[in-house]
């Protein structure tokens, strides 16, 4: 099996700015391509179009959904960017590459009064209570991702302002306002945390467990659920609905799809494009508050 080069790993971390789980997914999927090329008695500098062809078509035989065979197409093609970047070939074989379908999956949204419901379902008698209502008030109200709640600073939260700084993907920051209901549980929290023996390292984290360590990814997930359960709601809840529930919020109440990208912290305005889900309902209203001709439906027309 050929190696890795440490040289791509620096350009993904360095040149491309990808977090450290996307590298790693990258590498994983490269380390398929080539055992794929060696059984093959093919140098990846070699590879055809027709040869990467016939990898992402066993890819695909194999049973891996259409979304995975897109981003191990994507790490390939990053790798030969990599290799005419450093001058080891002169032209792209992943130029002609299709990604699969993928299709378009919208996202589960939670209404305000689910959102009420889950907040309502939270014991404050238990140690715990506070801490997880700041937690579902800054996931809906901010929009964050998991990764970036759970690193959350003391330090860069910015109460007076009403704004936090946030280490999003790629270790990029941006400042996100808080909404008053959010700070006001924050604040709350702040005090429950005093009480906390801190373990050390963990002094500046906003959110921490019963035993003064930073919260995990999973442990957000199994509040998030376990909430979700209480209230009653067989939608498929995670972290990341809020997020979802916090843009279509922002984008029926009139926001800009350009704010609300950068609220989310998206490169591209494809990206957010997913979250412009909205119900029928909302869309059917829109018609009938807005479009002239049932605006003025009691007037009579020739």
């Amino acid at each position: 099996m050929l190696p890795i080069p440490d040289e791509y790993h620096l350009y993904l971390k360095l040149e491309k700015a990808l977090s450290a789980n996307t590298i790693d997914a990258y590498e994983r999927d490269l380390q398929k391509l080539t055992v794929y090329l060696s059984e093959a008695h093919v140098k990846p500098e070699e590879a055809t179009t027709e040869i990467l062809r016939d990898f992402i078509i066993e890819i695909s035989s194999l049973g891996i959904h259409p979304r995975s065979q897109a981003r191990i197409l994507s790490s390939i093609k990053s790798f030969y960017h990599f290799l005419i970047y450093k001058d080891v070939i002169d032209n792209d074989p992943t130029e002609l590459l299709e990604s699969p379908k993928t299709g378009l999956r919208l996202p589960e949204v939670l209404s305000l009064n689910e959102i009420d419901d889950i907040v309502s379902a939270i014991d404050l008698s238990k140690p715990e209570g506070q801490r997880n209502k700041a937690i579902i008030e800054v996931l809906y109200g901010s929009g964050l991702r998991v990764s970036e709640l759970i690193g959350l600073q003391l330090s860069k939260m910015y109460m007076d302002e009403g704004y936090m700084l946030v280490e999003g993907k790629g270790s990029k920051q941006r400042l996100v306002p808080m909404s008053p209901q959010a700070m006001k549980q924050i604040e709350l929290w702040k005090t429950d945390r005093n009480l906390l023996d801190i373990k050390k390292g963990n002094e500046d984290c906003l959110f921490l467990n019963r035993r003064g360590s930073k919260l995990t990814r999973d442990m957000i997930f199994k509040i998030v659920k376990e909430l979700a359960l209480l209230a009653g709601i067989r939608k498929n809840v995670s972290p990341h609905t809020f997020r979802h529930s916090f843009a279509t919020h922002l984008l029926e109440n009139g926001a800009n799809l350009r704010a609300i990208q950068q609220l989310l912290g998206h490169e591209s305005i494809t990206t957010t494009e997913i979250y412009t889900h909205i119900d029928v309902h909302f869309l059917r209203q829109t018609v009938l508050e807005c479009h002239p001709f049932y605006r003025d439906s009691n007037k009579s027309r020739e």
